[in-house]
């Protein structure tokens, strides 16, 4: 805010599309995203989500604008961020994302890539195959986008993760959580030493 009271409306904001299909955790993957900006870091945060008909196996999105004021642009057509969880959506939405954003796919399921800048793992599988349980692959790709866009603090979503699952199952995110930090710092300094697409397989 100006010291005359002006509003500034989005004087900096990101917007991060979290795209699937229903059941794959997009809805929370948003939630606990909008918390952790909000809540604990206090910054205005909006977030929408939407199935369309063909949700189960087809591109449902959550999305979530963070910002330093007050957002005016309640459904922003330009992202800053796409995470993307399956082919159909990341086909339907790469379109969205700006010149200079962040595409992360998980390669379990996204086989045919619409650009050679990005960032690949295959979160599924992983959680899987060294966690037990492929149904927290939301959480570790929610981790390691954090940690390759810094868009919030890991100290926030760890605290929005742990404070928002029901106890039974805080023990499996957390793990989840810390594979998604581990690997997206790795990518990210692979990226600082060579371009193009980064694919680290298990």
């Amino acid at each position: 805010m100006y010291g005359n009271g002006t509003i500034v409306h989005g004087t900096h904001m990101q917007v991060v599309r979290f795209a699937g299909s229903g059941g794959q955790g997009l809805m929370t993957s948003g939630r606990i995203l909008a918390l952790a900006a909000g809540v604990y870091e206090g910054a205005v945060v909006l977030q929408t989500q939407s199935y369309g008909p063909e949700a189960r196996g087809g591109a449902a999105r959550s999305q979530v604008c963070i910002s330093d004021a007050p957002i005016n642009n309640l459904n922003p057509s330009r992202i800053d961020v796409l995470v993307s969880l399956n082919q159909s959506s990341c086909d339907k939405y790469f379109g969205d994302l700006k010149e200079d954003g962040t595409l992360i796919i998980d390669s379990s399921y996204v086989n045919e890539l619409p650009t050679d800048n990005g960032y690949s793992f295959p979160f599924t599988f992983y959680c899987r195959d060294k966690l037990g349980n492929p149904v927290v692959a939301n959480i570790m790709a929610l981790a390691y986008m954090v940690a390759v866009t810094e868009v919030i603090s890991r100290d926030a979503l760890e605290a929005a993760v742990t404070n928002n699952v029901p106890q039974r199952f805080i023990k499996l995110n957390l793990k989840a959580l810390e594979a998604g930090f581990r690997e997206g710092e790795s990518a990210k300094a692979e990226r600082r030493r060579q371009s193009g697409f980064i694919d680290t397989q298990i």
